[in-house]
């Protein structure tokens, strides 16, 4: 076999970045695996919300999942909360997950090297081509999502998460620009893939590592953890997203989660790429080291999580769970307010405004025995309000389910007219009865309200 040699002064020059770039996207969209996902996530979402849409009992523990049938931006939201779970940290295992692996597998790193001639070269393409993929992923989740579910329940309102209406245009806006969020915590989680193809080698660990990571965090999400570590989890913006469907929108857990995602994403990659250019090529095949990837990825990752919690602890004012009784009444009262006027104009009841409601809520956790403050579901709450021109007050009761992130779920507990009945008649036909349930949520940085 003869070996091409370079003459003698005569400089080798790296293979162009363009065209490595675009001939690690073609291997990757030549994969079976790969265009079986693409299929999937353009196709899949769509149909999932066409069929859903059109049942009786729809996914109410999902958030949004409950207005599915009212509105096409319901189902659109409830593919992003799927996503956020699971689909998205199991499309970056795929993906960045598999792509150093794969040329241990197939043992042709030698000719890699001699085809391109830099080893920066080859993972600057392998990253950005994975990052491609993952983008068009993404984005096919998105689009079906938004297209299934207009297609099945049209563009109507959407009732956000403190019970004001949001218009057609508004809803599309505000979907939009979560999608655009959860692009950081996908691309924390690609880095991470990276990490684990490049330190594993054809061990099948540096796969799982994104999908690992994402169970080890939805279960740290669960936890009652202090606020400034909760913030400081690369998923937190896979939660956050949900603040952008107040008034005003809870934009700071959103743009901590965002900041702490990219640089989990930046410190993965960085990490990667030192390991991936420092690896000595002229040996056989890379089975992993363990040794290597928690000296190299994990303390490194675990030390800036450490960080993250120190700089959010200094630079926001959060304490404790985040989740107070002062927090959660007023939160409680603005959405039951919101709601009762769409209840009015859905049941062709007199006009009412939030204002002439004047509602207020009183909760109790546990009654006497533990303090009105963190998650759980024994919160009670009682609703206050008043009607124009009348003297007596209204009330209902409402039992809570309040999770660690600061979501709640308010389930009416009577009066019967109010808050008992499923469902409604309205001008479109049975809709969800806005006061039977509600989906709200609490912005966790916020040490009190203001009026």
């Amino acid at each position: 076999m003869s070996v091409a040699t370079a003459q003698p002064g005569v400089a080798v020059r790296p293979a162009p970045m363009l065209q490595g770039y675009r001939f690690e996207l073609l291997k990757l969209l030549s994969e079976w695996r790969l265009r079986i996902l693409l299929l999937a996530c353009w196709i899949a979402p769509g149909t999932f919300i066409a069929v859903v849409s059109q049942q009786s009992s729809l996914p109410a523990d999902t958030v949004f999942g409950r207005w599915m049938n009212a509105t096409g931006w319901s189902g659109a939201l409830v593919v992003l909360a799927f996503s956020c779970s699971w689909a998205l940290p199991l499309l970056t295992s795929l993906v960045a997950g598999d792509v150093f692996a794969v040329e241990d597998r197939l043992g042709t790193w030698r000719h890699l090297l001699v085809t391109v001639r830099s080893p920066r070269r080859i993972f600057l393409a392998k990253a950005l081509a994975s990052a491609s993929v993952i983008m068009l992923l993404v984005v096919g989740l998105a689009v079906s999502g938004v297209v299934g579910g207009l297609a099945s329940a049209g563009n109507r309102p959407l009732v956000g998460l403190d019970g004001h209406v949001l218009s057609g245009s508004e809803a599309a806006g505000r979907v939009l620009l979560a999608w655009l969020c959860v692009l950081a915590p996908t691309l924390a989680f690609a880095g991470v893939g990276l990490l684990g193809s490049v330190a594993m080698g054809r061990s099948p660990m540096g796969l799982l590592m994104p999908a690992v990571l994402a169970v080890l965090l939805a279960v740290a999400q669960l936890l009652p953890l202090p606020v400034v570590v909760r913030l400081a989890l690369p998923s937190q913006g896979f939660i956050a997203w949900r603040g952008l469907f107040t008034a005003p929108a809870q934009t700071g857990p959103l743009v901590v989660g965002i900041i702490v995602a990219l640089t989990w994403a930046a410190a993965a990659t960085a990490l990667a790429f030192l390991l991936f250019v420092r690896r000595d090529f002229t040996g056989q095949a890379n089975d992993g080291s363990g040794r290597r990837l928690v000296v190299g990825g994990v303390l490194p990752l675990v030390a800036l999580t450490a960080v993250s919690v120190l700089v959010v602890a200094i630079a926001t004012p959060a304490t404790g769970s985040g989740i107070e009784r002062p927090k959660l009444e007023r939160s409680l009262a603005t959405a039951y307010a919101h709601l009762y006027k769409l209840q009015a104009q859905e049941l062709n009841r007199p006009a009412v405004t939030e204002a002439q409601l004047r509602t207020s809520a009183t909760c109790d956790k546990g009654g006497g025995r533990v303090t009105d403050e963190g998650p759980g579901n024994d919160w009670r709450c009682v609703v206050s309000w008043h009607l124009p021109g009348a003297t007596a007050v209204g009330s209902a009761s409402y039992q809570l389910d309040v999770t660690a992130d600061g979501r709640y779920v308010a389930d009416g507990d009577g009066p019967k007219e109010v808050n008992g009945l499923f469902q409604i008649r309205a001008p479109y036909g049975d809709a969800p009865n806005p006061l039977w349930q509600l989906d709200g949520t609490i912005d966790l940085l916020t040490t009190s309200w203001k009026d």
